[in-house]
């Protein structure tokens, strides 16, 4: 049961760097869309590609922070029963629901996505807008970034249902040992 605790660990401390830097760029979000509005209403003067470069930093910010926000139990759930529950009835939701909603869902966003960002990197496709920003492909990228983010995270709380569900309150494994 070591192995979980330490596969659960690894790939915690992965969201968690990769979340703290992302978190950097909603500074960046909002300088860029300050200065876009003041550049537009003081001086009248207005670029599509700082336009676009806000949202684009918008949803990497969502897509790749989405196992951040996993890992800090951060998502919308509807908690009707699980808020008062216990600790092992938590693990087996956790657990289900990772199993037979999230790691499917991951895997088919992953090879969904696959084709249509190779085929934005070979074409090497830009905005459609003119003025607009190149490399469209890395934004596209962010969708596989964040399938395999977030199956790491949901790997991880498998791990972690596990290790609650194989374990008394004492502290002891299925086995016996402690």
């Amino acid at each position: 049961m070591h192995i979980l605790a330490v596969i659960a660990t690894g790939i915690d401390r992965v969201n968690e760097v990769i979340g703290r830097l992302v978190s950097w760029l909603t500074v960046f979000v909002v300088l860029n869309v300050f200065t876009v509005v003041v550049m537009r209403y003081l001086f009248g003067v207005g670029h599509v590609w700082m336009q676009e470069l806000y949202v684009w930093i918008h949803a990497g910010i969502f897509l790749l922070a989405g196992g951040y926000t996993l890992l800090h139990d951060g998502h919308v759930r509807i908690d009707v029963f699980y808020r008062e529950a216990s600790q092992k009835y938590r693990a087996m939701v956790n657990l289900l629901g990772s199993l037979f909603l999230g790691l499917p869902f991951m895997w088919g966003l992953f090879f969904k996505a696959l084709p249509m960002v190779q085929r934005s990197f070979e074409r090497g496709e830009r905005s459609a807008e003119a003025g607009g920003l190149p490399a469209l492909y890395l934004l596209k990228a962010t969708i596989i970034v964040f399938a395999v983010l977030m199956a790491l995270q949901l790997v991880s709380m498998i791990a972690r249902s596990l290790l609650v569900l194989v374990t008394d309150s004492a502290g002891r494994d299925g086995e016996g040992g402690i």
